[in-house]
């Protein structure tokens, strides 16, 4: 390990907190349909301003042992582990794929699948502004020069849009209830963009893996699939499923072509 390295995967993960801090404040905010700009943050419970050198990612929560400054309120631990796996994930990405468009586009997807698996996880919604703010990411960053071209990002967007839209309203006309919000609808076409065609089709599937093997056991314990109106938060499955696809998608078509078609 140079020394070299060890500050870009420094900076990278300095970067990553602070991504994750605003993270925080779209998982908060935007279910509530609240600007992520104003007001400043404030105490949940005793509503006071805090102060920046109390909002310093992670470190900010370790000092004041978790509580606000002004009331002694407990803050929820999402906030230190939001910023502390966002400064994760951009670090490792600047490890795997060095300094580059490819590690920022890495970094960039991730985290807004973070967001997304936290947010339907808590409020069972995705807010446009992370599905189709991702998609516009995932669109200008394949425009940069680098291994995934803007045709494939775009064919990707408008072919998972169309599939999803479609399935979504063949469902609801088959079970005369709605089966996928638009919320997973626009995700699709954000996870298109950034993955193309076959890392959809590989998000798809083991979102649905995932969301049958972990999800629905879940919710049956928890007696959730008894109650009328209740939905598995598919985003958050979809979300799994996508890193998933990112990180390891090439090794697992190679693992099942090879294992399954190969003579």
């Amino acid at each position: 390990m140079t020394t070299p390295n060890l500050l870009i995967w420094s900076y990278a993960a300095v970067l990553g907190a602070m991504v994750g801090s605003f993270l925080n404040v779209c998982i908060v905010r935007l279910p509530a349909e609240q600007s992520v700009v104003r007001p400043r943050s404030r105490c949940p419970g005793c509503g006071s301003m805090i102060a920046w050198y109390d909002n310093i990612p992670v470190l900010s929560y370790l000092l004041l042992l978790g509580r606000c400054r002004q009331c002694g309120q407990r803050i929820s631990l999402q906030y230190p582990v939001v910023e502390l796996a966002v400064a994760v994930i951009w670090a490792s990405a600047a490890l795997r794929l060095g300094v580059g468009v490819e590690a920022l586009r890495s970094a960039v997807f991730l985290s807004i699948l973070l967001a997304i698996a936290i947010t339907d996880a808590r409020h069972m919604v995705i807010p446009d502004h992370l599905s189709l703010g991702g998609a516009v990411l995932g669109l200008a960053l394949a425009a940069w020069p680098g291994d995934f071209s803007l045709v494939s990002a775009v064919i990707g967007a408008v072919a998972w849009y169309a599939i999803v839209r479609g399935a979504s309203m063949a469902a609801e006309r088959i079970f005369r209830k709605p089966a996928l919000g638009l919320g997973d609808v626009h995700m699709m076409a954000m996870v298109g963009a950034f993955l193309g065609v076959t890392g959809g089709l590989l998000t798809i599937f083991l979102g649905s893996l995932l969301g049958v093997m972990i999800g629905v056991p879940i919710m049956w314990w928890r007696g959730k699939l008894r109650a009328r109106g209740t939905y598995l938060p598919f985003g958050t499955f979809l979300a799994l499923g996508g890193a998933i696809a990112h990180v390891w998608g090439d090794r697992l078509v190679d693992w099942y072509l090879t294992t399954f078609v190969a003579v």
